[in-house]
């Protein structure tokens, strides 16, 4: 048998579903066989297992009496293959079988019959939670369900069973994965002796999640995880909540009329706005803070889910022109009332009290305030609350960043402006918007990032100081080509200087970072946005994009995966990029099929199925879908940037710097990562170089 030495033996992660009958050594010889024949025949049916297998990153264990499946995908994918298989089995009783799942090392062998085998610490983990269960239990460990905690619609299904004892005297921690219609949700016999079991999603903290990545990858992706496992020093200084932190929870509408909603959203959201200006207060975004709008959750668990020390809520109730505001200042580590107050006031003064409120919680936190903030504090964003009203319903649409969102938005800030022309912060919002739909091709790039200066001059001109009139004036100076990169960065910190809690801006930095090539740098702006607001889909999936241009690519699909639970997939254009490089095709078009359902004919998702089959080789294919683009993109070459993706992808290496030459020249060049895996076949080029550098590209 060839031997190796042990610094010859390669491990990789490996996700692992052990599978086995139980009972089978008591069935008679025929029933093993029909047995293990109809469980093969299930599990080969799966999705997971034909998907996997076909992509080549599917490894199999047989033994006795069921078997190991090794997925080198994601830690999903035994998840969902043991959902499916659990599925089917409720329509054969006689099949009693159960699962074990685990993530971990594992490498091919050979056996001592001169046979492939696979051996490592995944497969014996996984093997031995399994054995911990009885029929129909999906068990995972530990690791997989801290895992599953990234995603929200796997929590309902975690209940923490604790340690179980195993052979040769070893311990495993499981956890049971159940619903009504699958899994059991019975305690196993080997742990009735253990105290009764605890969801995970409803239990005390635990303290295998005290760690740096508790309160982001709990709420919602596990970019802090990742960011700690890379930067061990950084460990202790992002562990503890800082003390200094607060989180404005959704004020509760006491309205007879629940269409006066907009007042108690608005006060919430004005206080996030005015708090978010004062340095050394570290205010949570109101993504985040709304994620809990409705829910009645313990005051403690929201400050861990939050990562704050404090809580700030309150309500609103008016009844004509008369309002009754009341609001609490909370200390989330025992629940202890730090301030409150009640106000008795006219409908005009509900921006007085918000400045009120404000200053309130400054001084009880005993934060010092700077004469800029304690001026914005004063400040009125505007006297109308028309203005104000349409200016918030604005805001519901803007996190999607969908075409037909994007326009809503639009259509409602300019609404707030004709009831109030001096209305900056609308101004403000129209610059983002203008410029979200010409990067992705809804409108030209070259008018969208004219728009977008304009209505980001205009807010500037009415407030110079308006953190988001800097973070917009900022992005569409990084974001269109030529660039100006150090204007537009000027203007980003000028943002973070005026709001430092304002989390689009740390986003916008890391996507200027990233056009230039400072890869590394731009991570660390994006997991800064994803602390302020780790329930923003934006910002998720904007923290996928330095992973995928640094090549790691499995990385950036376990984050897309996790930001498609917040908000809708294909948002942004290199999304489609991360499914290619992990040879998900199918996937890819399944995702793509969902999104078309309510996104008829959107050039985003028509460029990215382009994508899709210039790498499966459809040749034919792609070249249809650069046909519509071309149709599409008229005079104005809205869709350019798409074009050249598309020909670069099917290696038309003139065709793509022809259109990308073409994009450049007329300002319609906004979607492009030089980074991009689909550019390496004309970087080398001379051509290609020159591009770079009339875009404003640093070589």
């Amino acid at each position: 048998m060839p031997s190796a030495s042990s610094s010859d033996v390669k491990f990789e992660i490996g996700h692992v579903l052990f599978i086995d009958i139980v009972g089978y050594s008591k069935l008679l010889i025929n029933e093993q066989s029909e047995q293990m024949q109809k469980l093969r025949e299930i599990v080969r049916g799966t999705e997971q297992f034909r998907s996997a297998e076909a992509e080549g990153k599917l490894l199999r264990l047989p033994t006795g009496d069921g078997g190991a499946l090794v997925f080198r995908t994601t830690p999903e994918a035994p998840v969902l293959c043991a959902l499916e298989i659990s599925k089917k089995l409720k329509s054969h009783p006689e099949l009693r079988v159960r699962m074990g799942i685990h993530s971990g090392p594992v490498n091919e062998i050979t056996d001592l019959n001169e046979q492939a085998n696979i051996a490592g610490a995944g497969i014996n983990v996984a093997q031995r939670v399994m054995d911990c269960g009885d029929a129909g239990h999906i068990l995972i460990s530990k690791h997989v369900a801290e895992d599953l905690e990234h995603y929200p619609r796997w929590r309902p299904f975690l209940q923490d069973l604790g340690g179980c004892e195993v052979k040769h005297g070893g311990r495993v921690h499981a956890v049971n994965f159940y619903s009504d219609e699958v899994g059991n949700a019975v305690i196993p016999e080997k742990f009735k002796t253990v105290a009764a079991a605890v969801p995970i999603a409803r239990a005390a903290p635990r303290k295998y999640f005290v760690v740096a990545a508790f309160v982001i990858a709990t709420v919602a992706i596990g970019g802090f995880l990742f960011w700690k496992q890379q930067n061990p020093k950084a460990s202790a200084a992002v562990s503890a909540i800082p003390e200094k932190s607060i989180a404005v929870l959704p004020f509760v509408n006491m309205s007879a009329d629940k269409n006066d909603e907009y007042l108690s959203d608005g006060i919430s959201e004005e206080l996030i706005t005015a708090l978010s200006k004062i340095s050394g207060l570290q205010v949570k975004a109101r993504t985040s803070s709304f994620a809990f709008k409705g829910k009645n959750e313990d005051i403690q668990k929201i400050g861990q889910l939050l990562h704050v020390s404090h809580l700030l809520e309150g309500s609103v109730a008016k009844a004509g022109n008369k309002l009754r505001i009341t609001a609490q200042l909370i200390q989330t580590s025992d629940g202890n009332h730090l301030w409150s107050e009640t106000y008795d006031r006219e409908m005009q003064d509900i921006f007085a009290v918000r400045s009120d409120v404000a200053h309130q919680v400054v001084q009880a936190l005993q934060v010092k305030l700077e004469v800029e903030a304690t001026r914005a504090l004063a400040q009125k964003s505007t006297e109308n609350l028309k203005a104000f009203q349409y200016y918030m319903q604005g805001r519901q649409y803007i996190q999607r960043r969908t075409r037909q969102d994007l326009f809503t938005t639009i259509q409602y800030d300019e609404k707030a402006l004709q009831e109030d022309p001096n209305y900056a912060l609308a101004y403000a919002g129209l610059a983002d918007a203008y410029e979200a739909l010409g990067f992705r091709g809804y409108i030209a790039p070259n008018e969208g990032r004219r728009k977008a200066e304009q209505a980001a001059h205009k807010a500037l001109a009415l407030d110079e100081n308006l953190a988001e009139a800097h973070a917009a004036l900022g992005l569409a100076y990084t974001t269109f080509f030529p660039s100006n990169f150090s204007l537009g960065d000027r203007e980003l910190r000028r943002a973070i200087e005026l709001s430092p809690s304002l989390p689009l801006a740390r986003q916008y930095l890391g996507f200027s970072l990233v056009h230039q090539g400072r890869v590394d740098e731009s991570l660390a702006e994006f997991l800064k946005a994803r602390e302020l607001d780790p329930f923003s889909s934006i910002i998720a999936r904007g923290l996928a994009a330095p992973y995928y241009l640094k090549r790691d690519y499995v990385r950036a699909l376990e984050l897309l995966r996790q930001a498609n639970e917040l908000g809708p997939a294909f948002s942004a254009p290199f999304e489609i990029g991360i499914y290619i490089q992990n040879r998900l095709f199918n996937e890819a078009l399944a995702e793509l099929e969902k999104a078309e359902q309510e996104r008829k004919g959107d050039p985003l998702l028509i460029f990215s199925r382009g994508i899709v089959y210039a790498a499966q080789g459809k040749r034919a294919e792609a070249l249809g879908i650069i046909k519509g683009l071309e149709e599409m993109s008229g005079a104005n070459l809205s869709q350019a940037a798409y074009i050249a993706n598309v020909y670069a992808a099917l290696n038309e290496k003139d065709s793509a710097l022809t259109w990308l030459e073409r994009a450049l020249a007329t300002g319609s060049l906004g979607y492009f990562y030089k980074d991009e895996p689909v550019w390496d076949s004309i970087r080398s080029d001379p051509r290609f170089a020159d591009l770079l550098r009339r875009m404003g590209i640093p070589q």
